[in-house]
């Protein structure tokens, strides 16, 4: 059996892909597999940022559409750039371990706490995390930033920055934890949704993927996605939105972290709740559905 995968051609999304590949080839011994770098317009366009792209599926769609027309067999994607609604005929495999799901801050100066940013310029592409560093500090500027993470990172030097923001899972990936300087608490400082997961997607009722991508599915990581996919497709949310959700598990329950604003930028708002795992993406669709009234409430 061969099973062709699609992946984005970044350092990152290569070191993903091959770290999902090498744990299926363990499992899967007699199984052959092939990757194939597909470019999707979040890897073309540049010098806009996301949240002005306004775009759903901008690092999705091109790897999709060649799952679609049998170009590929698997497409492995970070599951935090999946829409909210899953493309027709299309359905995810499997769920594997997520990595650290906390933002952090690359830094050329020593930082041991969040007033160590104050008066700092820092780099962020993300609305969401722009808009919670001026929620919690008060004298920060920001810039809009895009890139990969080693163009980010290289950022700091080149447009003199104090610090740029990027996801821990990335980092740890990649082999750049020691470029790390500071951790943000992920209930106070809240993640994208499903940030440190990643997304096995195949064609719909593949009975013969599936099986195979069976073999490293995670039962607490697919648990968290599940409540953190439902709260952003209720949400609704996107890239020009301030959206976040952050789930940890202790036992048999789940508690969800949540923070959603408006496209202004003038509200943001804070939910949490806590839930039996069985009912986990119930919980992501009731602090969903109260933030959406709470933010109708203020305009």
């Amino acid at each position: 059996m061969k099973i062709t995968v699609g992946t984005r051609g970044s350092n990152l999304a290569l070191v993903q892909t091959n770290l999902v590949v090498n744990q299926l080839k363990e499992k899967n011994p007699d199984v052959n597999f092939e990757i194939k770098v597909i470019k999707t317009k979040g890897d073309i366009v540049l010098d806009v940022p996301l949240h002005k792209m306004n775009d759903k599926g901008i690092f999705t769609k091109e790897i999709e559409n060649e799952l679609l027309n049998h170009g590929i067999d698997l497409a492995i994607h970070s599951m935090k750039d999946m829409p909210s609604e899953h493309t027709i005929g299309l359905a995810f495999g499997a769920i594997p371990k997520g990595e650290d799901s906390r933002d952090v801050i690359v830094s050329k100066k020593v930082i041991t706490s969040l007033s160590d940013l104050e008066g700092c310029l820092i780099g962020t592409g993300s609305i969401s995390r722009r808009f919670q560093l001026l929620r919690l500090l008060n004298n920060i500027s920001i810039k809009d930033i895009r890139g990969n993470i080693e163009t980010r990172m290289k950022k700091i030097d080149t447009e003199n920055l104090d610090g740029v923001i990027l996801a821990a899972a990335g980092l740890k990936r990649a082999n750049y934890e020691n470029r790390i300087s500071y951790y943000f608490d992920p209930k106070i400082f809240i993640p994208s949704p499903c940030q440190g997961i990643l997304a096995l997607q195949i064609r719909e009722d593949d009975e013969k993927i599936i099986s195979v991508l069976k073999t490293i599915e995670d039962d607490e990581t697919t648990i968290r996605a599940k409540a953190e996919r439902a709260y952003l497709k209720t949400i609704g949310g996107g890239c020009h939105l301030p959206v976040g959700a952050y789930t940890e598990i202790i036992h048999d329950k789940i508690t969800m972290y949540a923070i959603y604003g408006d496209e202004e930028c003038k509200q943001l708002l804070f939910e949490q709740g806590t839930a039996d795992l069985s009912d986990a993406e119930k919980l992501g669709v009731e602090i969903a559905e109260k933030l959406k009234m709470e933010l109708k409430n203020y305009e």
